[in-house]
């Protein structure tokens, strides 16, 4: 095979992947700059994305022998244990937590336990390049972005934002009551 038919072969493939995104309802633009070998990586992962199907962290992670107690069914000292267990389960199936140092144990498990593991996510937890992450001031809100300029916004950051939003309150910074994040499992891909 010349390097003409493999890539007229290889841009039939491109086509196809990217028709079949758009079947599915997705769509992808053409970057004319992209190297083809990286274009058609890139379109099967977005075809396989849009093949998942949603599911709860809840039900993964009792899929996988799991109990998720309800809050109210641990004691203060189990609280710890159980949190962690999930955290790193959560890892394992390639879902990872950011931005928790402002919360206790028990107020991170509540979350997890009634909000954070019932929302639907699309995983692949074969796929170590992909990482579903859940941000605790992520969900763009006044209240979380008040968080985020509180206790994790770097001087550099809550400068910038003050000029690009200049009646927004800015919160005095204070130091996070908690030290878990930096003990939290990472995403291998960061």
């Amino acid at each position: 095979m010349t390097n003409l038919d493999h890539d007229a072969d290889q841009q039939k493939r491109i086509e196809q992947l990217r028709a079949e995104i758009q079947t599915l309802g997705g769509t992808c633009g053409a970057d004319p700059d992209i190297p083809a070998d990286l274009e058609e990586e890139f379109l099967k992962q977005v075809l396989e994305y849009e093949r998942a199907q949603p599911i709860t962290l809840v039900q993964l992670l009792e899929n996988a022998g799991l109990v998720v107690s309800p809050p109210e069914e641990l004691n203060d000292a189990d609280f710890r244990s159980k949190l962690w267990e999930v955290i790193q389960r959560m890892s394992s199936m390639g879902a990872y937590l950011l931005n928790t140092n402002h919360l206790s144990d028990r107020e991170l498990y509540e979350y997890l336990y009634n909000d954070g593991l019932r929302e639907e996510a699309t995983l692949f937890p074969e796929n170590p390049s992909y990482a579903y992450m859940i941000d605790l001031t992520g969900s763009g809100s006044d209240e979380d972005m008040q968080v985020y300029l509180r206790y994790y916004a770097d001087d550099s950051y809550r400068k910038k934002w003050a000029l690009d939003w200049p009646n927004d309150p800015m919160p005095p910074h204070v130091d996070p009551p908690y030290d878990r994040d930096s003990r939290l499992p990472q995403s291998p891909i960061g």
